[in-house]
């Protein structure tokens, strides 16, 4: 089993290679320093598993495991905040809450070892995730070979493409491979509205709402942009302004 270990921690790093001495079976192809490395060594060396900090600087792991195609099997070894410890308990192999002792590690390979199959339960963690403070004021995507945080208060409006969503701000779109339905959950619902099926704005850049067909309206921004507004997010609209 292919292994890697991303954690900005050097000694955190080297007690997880300890206790690894005692599972041949497990080879370690990589340590990495941070978020950024660790993109680059699962896609270079497609572990099957991954022993992912959280709270790590420039991006968190959770953000980290946003921008993996196809994530491998995470245990988590983390001082994170317990607000995801119920998503750990459901969703990942396993996590160890730091400092954690060679006992609770040995768990945490059993329960690796008894999993027949893996179908991405990491998902789940992030959707748990992104619903965290520290989750929403930001969103990390890849552009090109570059990673790019973007600071929420720099979207101007969201457009669904296919299985991504388009991401417009301040410096050019992006984009982004997740749902509007995710994003309707993770940003905050008085300044972000989902207008239409493929249309979320940021409402603080509305300049006026004027009237279609069919009950139907259109969102016009400081930026220019005109955005088709349905029945229902004319309402949604209206709840959010107070109009």
């Amino acid at each position: 089993m292919k292994a890697v270990i991303i954690d900005d921690e050097p000694l955190a790093r080297s007690i997880v290679k300890e206790y690894l001495q005692s599972y041949p079976s497990i080879k370690v192809l990589q340590e990495c320093n941070d978020g950024f490395e660790g993109v680059k060594a699962i896609h270079q060396h497609e572990p099957d598993l991954i022993f992912l900090d959280i709270q790590m600087p420039k991006i968190n792991g959770f953000e980290m495991l946003e921008l993996v195609e196809n994530p491998p099997m995470v245990i988590f070894t983390t001082a994170f905040e317990e607000f995801a410890i119920k998503a750990f308990e459901t969703h990942a192999i396993d996590y160890l809450l730091k400092p954690f002792g060679k006992e609770r590690f040995d768990k945490a390979i059993q329960k690796l070892l008894q999993v027949k199959s893996y179908s991405q339960p990491t998902q789940a963690v992030l959707e748990t995730a992104a619903q965290s403070p520290a989750q929403s004021n930001r969103i990390v995507v890849k552009d090109g070979g570059k990673i790019k945080i973007i600071p929420v208060s720099q979207i101007q409006y969201l457009e669904a493409a296919d299985d991504y969503v388009k991401i417009f701000t301040d410096n050019g779109s992006f984009l982004k491979k997740k749902t509007m339905q995710f994003f309707e959950q993770s940003l905050q619902p008085e300044l972000f509205v989902r207008v239409h099926r493929s249309y979320m704005i940021n409402v603080q850049l509305i300049t006026r709402i004027d009237p279609t067909e069919k009950d139907n309206h259109l969102a016009m921004l400081t930026t220019g942009a005109r955005l088709p507004v349905s029945k229902g997010g004319y309402l949604k609209l209206k709840e959010t302004l107070g109009i």
